[in-house]
């Protein structure tokens, strides 16, 4: 049987272009701040008083080796280090705080040396994202708003 229903792009376009859009509209995207920032924590060992630190090492390699580079400057939408986020884990209410690339916590803050700053750090707002809890359960996080930092609104 002869196909005869051929989905024609329109003229012009880079079939190679639409997918790289796509991947970086679903994906996570780290700004060259945040990677090295990422690179830091896992080089001082940030994450070693953490519930577990495996599990968080891994959640964060993984996110230097799935993400694309950020376009500079950052998106005002893009959870950076420094911006307030307010976010919602699998129906619970929302909460917010700011991300930080500090190893020690701090009232209000979001460590990135934890499974939660982690998987926040590179999403943009409304994405959505499967959160992995010290449990071994697998939430869903999504992003509700995103403040930059302070500095960002002077760029």
């Amino acid at each position: 049987m002869p196909i005869t229903n051929f989905v024609q792009l329109p003229s012009g376009s880079d079939l190679r272009s639409l997918f790289e859009r796509s991947a970086a509209e679903t994906g996570f995207l780290l700004t060259v701040e945040a990677r090295a920032g990422i690179e830091r924590l896992l080089r001082i060992r940030a994450g070693r008083h953490a519930p577990n630190p495996p599990l968080l090492n891994g959640l964060l390699r993984h996110k230097l080796r799935i993400s694309r580079g950020a376009p500079e400057p950052a998106s005002p939408e893009l959870v950076v280090a420094g911006c307030h986020v307010t976010y919602m884990i699998s129906g619970e209410g929302s909460r917010s705080g700011v991300l930080t690339m500090s190893s020690a916590p701090i009232p209000g803050h979001i460590l990135v040396a934890s499974l939660l700053g982690g998987t926040l750090i590179g999403m943009r707002k409304l994405q959505k994202a499967p959160l992995q809890r010290e449990d071994g359960q697998i939430d869903t996080l999504v992003v509700l708003d995103v403040s930059p930092p302070p500095d960002h609104d002077a760029a």
